[in-house]
């Protein structure tokens, strides 16, 4: 986009040096309006971001989490029980109705105290019992503050075998006596797995350094040297939902997104001010209104480095262009062109840009010499003077930015195919056309605003 203030000079200055002579001219220069801050109409835009994570990255990442001993009770007293709880096997996450089931494979080691307390007579004897089962669980799952929550309850405890031991010339059935004690590790189970989840899917790290990288101003043409920018406001999130084997959230950032041309522009994204807001729906399409700033001074240089030297006319009457400029004065666009040849001097033009959008062009209305300038032409180069030549100056001075839709939009996509900001994280999406709505002039820069429509896809695939 940033090629618009470019190609439009670029064409006006071919057409401008038709004929010439061999006087000099010095025009009075309309001197620019008064240097203040750039300032200008920003639309802000919103892109829908879908994130995707699947129940195996849960299951890795719990696995890393939930190790070893889960839950241990080293208090004989209470219950004449101690019982330590091992991991046993990795962890097993997949879906049923809508929530996750995990199924955990345990170890227990339990000792068993029994015998007599009566009298002030203590005799005990103490039996060591290792078993071990498969633990069901199913679990809620919700978002709060970055963090997956989930609410977690035992569906069911099997046990692999059923031994009996012998109390007091008895057979007891050794999962009659732990079954009762499993009801006080049930909760303790049942929190452990919550953390280890929340842990593990503490997203915000993830998502914020995706928006750090996706924020770094990148470069859309190393020929204008231009930049995209994007400056996020605000993040909003729906609730998450368990949808074949994976969890999908609708995440949606409200942002500023910008063009810029000339050194790379700083980085506007402050991760430690952005803040993530609940709501119900999101939209499904980016609607995303650029602003493509192309700084006066930067637009003149990439002018005269394309026309320096260039040699215009026929005949004995021919000009080079050595130097462009321009500047914006009451609304208007001033084009300053540097002449050598037949004619030597600086002339002035001045005109509205417009655009058409049947025809996907730019063009000027009212474009006219500066009146110092026509006057002076009068007297020095009426070739260059007569109406007829601003007239077909007029008509042939127009731009067709379609092209440079069409690469803005090849440049974008590249971003859109499996684009990958940090391991694990994958960008996919669509856009629709490029549309160009208006043109603004400030007191420094250019600036042409596009719209875009599409879609973004965000997939967590293999995070480590």
């Amino acid at each position: 986009m940033n090629k618009l203030a470019v190609f439009i000079s670029s064409i006006f200055l071919l057409l401008l040096a038709g004929c010439s002579t061999t006087n000099q001219i010095a025009a009075l220069k309309p001197e620019p309006d008064d240097a203040s801050p750039l300032v200008y109409e920003n639309t802000t835009s919103f892109i829908s971001l879908p994130i995707k994570i699947k129940l195996q990255d849960i299951e890795n990442q719990t696995n890393k989490y939930l190790n070893g001993v889960i839950y241990e009770d080293k208090d004989i007293e209470d219950d004449d029980i101690q019982m330590k709880v091992w991991k046993l096997a990795p962890i097993k996450i997949s879906e049923e109705n809508g929530k996750i089931k995990t199924v955990l494979p345990l170890k227990i080691t339990v000792n068993y105290r029994y015998g007599i307390n009566k009298l002030g007579i203590k005799l005990y004897d103490t039996r060591e019992i290792n078993m071990n089962g498969v633990l069901t669980l199913l679990s809620d799952v919700g978002l709060t503050n970055w963090k997956m929550k989930t609410n977690t309850a035992i569906k069911s405890l099997e046990w692999n075998e059923s031994p009996t031991i012998k109390i007091a010339g008895k057979e007891v059935m050794i999962t009659y006596l732990i079954n009762p004690a499993v009801r006080l590790f049930k909760s303790k189970i049942e929190n452990t797995l919550d953390e280890s989840i929340k842990k593990s899917m503490d997203f915000k790290p993830n998502v914020l350094d995706a928006l750090d990288k996706i924020c770094t101003p990148f470069q859309m043409s190393e020929t204008y040297d231009s930049w995209l920018r994007i400056v996020p406001i605000e993040l909003y999130s729906t609730e998450a939902k368990l949808q074949k084997n994976q969890i999908s959230l609708e995440m949606g950032l409200k942002c500023n997104m910008e063009t810029v041309v000339g050194h790379q522009p700083q980085n506007k994204f402050d991760k430690d001010k952005i803040a993530l807001k609940p709501v119900n729906k999101m939209p499904e399409k980016v609607t995303a209104n650029i602003a493509a700033v192309s700084t006066y001074q930067d637009a003149s240089k990439i002018m005269t480095k394309n026309f320096q030297g260039q040699e215009f006319g026929s005949g004995s009457k021919k000009v080079k262009v050595q130097n462009v400029a321009i500047w914006q004065k009451n609304n208007k666009m001033i084009i300053a062109l540097d002449l050598l040849g037949s004619l030597n001097g600086t002339i002035y033009l001045s005109g509205f840009p417009q655009y058409n959008e049947a025809t996907k062009e730019i063009y000027f209305d009212q474009l006219d010499y500066v009146l110092d300038t026509k006057s002076r032409l009068i007297k020095t180069a009426n070739w260059l003077a007569s109406g007829l030549v601003l007239r077909k100056m007029q008509e042939a001075c127009r731009y067709s930015i379609q092209p440079n839709l069409d690469e803005g939009k090849k440049n974008m996509m590249t971003y859109m195919k499996n684009f990958s900001p940090m391991p694990g994280v994958f960008v996919n999406g669509t856009i629709e056309d490029i549309q160009f709505k208006k043109i603004q002039l400030t007191n420094k820069a250019i600036i042409a605003f596009i719209g875009i429509n599409g879609k973004v896809d965000v997939s967590i695939d293999g995070l480590k």
